[in-house]
């Protein structure tokens, strides 16, 4: 469960060492789980990445602490809040995706980040 000043760590090599959440879709409702796009501001990024500091990104959650509920029963749950950093047309702006994402953000359109990806769970 993602909200507004929520604090996510960044999956991917863009360069950022924080995301603080400020925007969550009305579409989605007040939580965002995984696969879900939300707006962030960068908090701490490398002067060589591709993002800059305070910069306005749009972010794809990949993993979270609370457990998400899957179609057959089952629960997936991680030990940490995780996105990846997207551009306007949904492709990560990275070139690797670092740890595990959930199958979740695959079926939601991303193929690109599962591509990269080295485990889907």
């Amino acid at each position: 469960m993602i909200q507004l000043r929520s604090i996510l760590k960044p999956a991917d090599n863009v360069g950022a060492k924080r995301l603080s959440v400020i925007g969550v879709s009305s579409k989605v409702g007040k939580f965002a789980t995984v696969g879900d796009v939300v707006m962030c501001v960068v908090d701490g990024a490398d002067p060589n990445g591709v993002v800059a500091d305070r910069d306005k990104v749009k972010a794809v959650i990949v993993r979270t602490k609370k457990e998400v509920r899957r179609e057959d029963g089952t629960y997936i749950r991680f030990d940490d809040n995780a996105a990846v950093v997207i551009d306007k047309q949904g492709m990560p702006r990275g070139t690797r995706v670092l740890g595990p994402i959930a199958r979740e953000v695959k079926e939601k359109g991303f193929t690109k980040i599962a591509s990269l990806a080295r485990e889907v769970v």
